[in-house]
């Protein structure tokens, strides 16, 4: 239980630490994403896939996480570093997360639907506002700040 309470913090730690980074980075990253939609699943491995997230510093704002067409409306994409879920629940209106699970430290796995799905044991959370909608879960996703610059999602 040590290591899992462990990620959590940890992951914690890189989103206070990424909206630092974002703000001092020059350029984008490696950052890993996987778009989530209906029609979309992870492997069963649960490993990201590439996406345009890695690039969308270098077509819109420096530090950017995704472009705002990489999310989809009503769905979401998982950035494995820092760990991150972006989600459009309406039209224009993009929100984040931390990815990790609240219940025993899994990454998520897609967003679906406006609920983001973690693949360990089933926990639901709200693409709105981060709050469980299934367990065994029982504390909410914590939000991360992000702005839109330029066609780019970008930590705040």
């Amino acid at each position: 239980m040590d290591v899992q309470r462990r990620t959590v913090l940890q992951a914690g730690g890189i989103i206070a630490v990424g909206g630092l980074v974002a703000a001092c980075s020059s350029g984008g990253g490696d950052a890993a994403a996987t778009s989530a939609g209906a029609s979309s699943a992870p492997s069963a491995a649960g490993s990201a896939a590439p996406s345009a997230a890695g690039s969308a510093a270098a077509s819109g704002a420096a530090g950017a996480l995704a472009q705002t067409s990489d999310v989809p409306v009503g769905g979401g994409i998982i950035i494995a570093e820092p760990a991150v879920v972006i989600t459009q629940p309406t039209e224009g209106e993009f929100k984040a997360f931390t990815a990790v699970c609240t219940h025993q430290g899994c990454l998520v796995a897609e967003v679906v639907e406006n609920e983001i799905i973690c693949p360990c044991h089933g926990s639901k959370f709200s693409a709105t506002d981060g709050s469980v909608i299934n367990g065994p879960a029982q504390t909410p996703l914590q939000a991360a700040g992000v702005t839109v610059e330029n066609g780019s999602v970008v930590l705040a």
